[in-house]
């Protein structure tokens, strides 16, 4: 139960029923021993005040805004009445909880005008009854105007209430939000970590394809020891590709390698030569995970499309951009049959990395060969 819940419960189930029944009970009571105006008439005002009394205790949740209008009005109307004439303890407390009664009501121009009503019946009915019997504990005509106070406590609680409601609410929208835009970075980040373990895998599984398909080669001209070294080393590719995807795991957390010491390490592998140029300084993740996977997919298109060829990598540093160029010759050795060919997908795949991170990559014909840059 919230804290509104609990105020609303405790004002329609406690406060103003005890109130109430309080009220009639005393006043019935103390009736028959107490100075009343026009005894025959003030009873049976009673009578009908105490039912009207009863009615705002019972729940009003189906009863129409004009039904509840009317009645409200009725014991606003015989309440103030009843204040002048039934000078006991408690029976002017009616047109007080008549003004109260207001609560139950939804509309708040109508609260308003209860409240209102009251106030002027109160003070007319006790300038009335003092100008044709007046009485030493009489109240004064002014007096009645508070009746309808509570009525108005009852709108400012009313006011605060909705908004408790509206922050509730505007925290629940927040919440959802909040989720919503946390399901969407959790999908990207899915996406990003699918897109770099198929990276090392598509890089891993054709440099083993072609060793494979070169040694098969081999083994048919009868190079036998051609062959077990190639069958050698595409097991090493097994292997490093195992070592590459604990890397891209470790990539996708944060840089603790400098990009340099990586890439040379990529290059080495790969038979290329690397060169830095400009002074090295610290990259974010995504930048440096970025090279790595460019140089990878720059090295494995040389080895499909330009087997034997002589690659150049440049790390180069400038004041605002980081940049890598990955070159290869012209090719030495035929295209093993069902390698050279090609999806563009890695390029593809690049330059939207590239994109992302705000840079660019550029890809085509070189001096007979090819080359990459790709610049953040």
């Amino acid at each position: 139960m919230t804290v509104i819940d609990r105020e609303q419960w405790l004002l329609e189930v406690a406060v103003r029923p005890v109130l109430t029944l309080g009220c009639i009970l005393v006043t019935v009571l103390e009736f028959p021993t107490y100075a009343v105006i026009a005894r025959p008439f003030t009873t049976g005002l009673l009578v009908v005040v105490c039912v009207l009394g009863l009615t705002t205790i019972l729940p009003w949740s189906r009863i129409p805004q004009w039904t509840q209008l009317g009645l409200l009005s009725l014991y606003a109307l015989t309440a103030s009445l009843l204040l002048p004439l039934a000078q006991s303890t408690l029976a002017p407390m009616f047109a007080f909880l008549a003004a109260s009664a207001t609560g139950k009501m939804t509309g708040r121009k109508l609260a308003i005008a209860i409240a209102v009503l009251t106030s002027l019946s109160s003070a007319i009915a006790v300038a009335v009854v003092s100008g044709i019997a007046p009485t030493p504990t009489q109240w004064p005509w002014w007096e009645g105007l508070i009746t309808g106070f509570p009525a108005y406590i009852g709108i400012a609680r009313t006011d605060r209430v909705a908004a408790l409601a509206n922050a509730q609410r505007a925290a629940v929208e927040a919440m959802r939000a909040a989720e919503s835009e946390a399901r969407e970075a959790t999908l990207l980040e899915r996406g990003r970590i699918a897109r770099e373990l198929h990276d090392v895998l598509g890089h891993s599984l054709t440099g083993i394809a072609l060793q494979l398909d070169m040694a098969d080669a081999l083994n048919e001209n009868d190079r036998r020891d051609e062959a077990t070294r190639a069958i050698r080393h595409a097991r090493k590719l097994a292997v490093d590709s195992i070592v590459d995807m604990r890397g891209a795991v470790e990539a996708l957390r944060e840089d603790t390698v400098p990009l340099s010491r990586t890439l040379r390490t990529i290059a080495d592998n790969a038979g290329a030569a690397l060169a830095v140029k400009g002074e090295e300084r610290p990259v974010s993740a995504e930048a440096a995970h970025a090279i790595h996977r460019a140089a990878q997919e720059a090295l494995t298109n040389a080895v499909k499309h330009a087997p034997g060829a002589d690659v150049t990598m440049e790390l180069a540093f400038e004041k605002d951009s980081v940049s890598l160029t990955v070159v290869n010759g012209q090719s030495h050795a035929p295209v093993p049959a069902g390698i050279g060919g090609g999806t563009g997908l890695g390029l593809a795949a690049m330059r939207d990395r590239a994109t992302a991170l705000g840079g660019t990559l550029d890809a085509g014909p070189s001096d007979g060969g090819w080359a990459v840059k790709l610049t953040i």
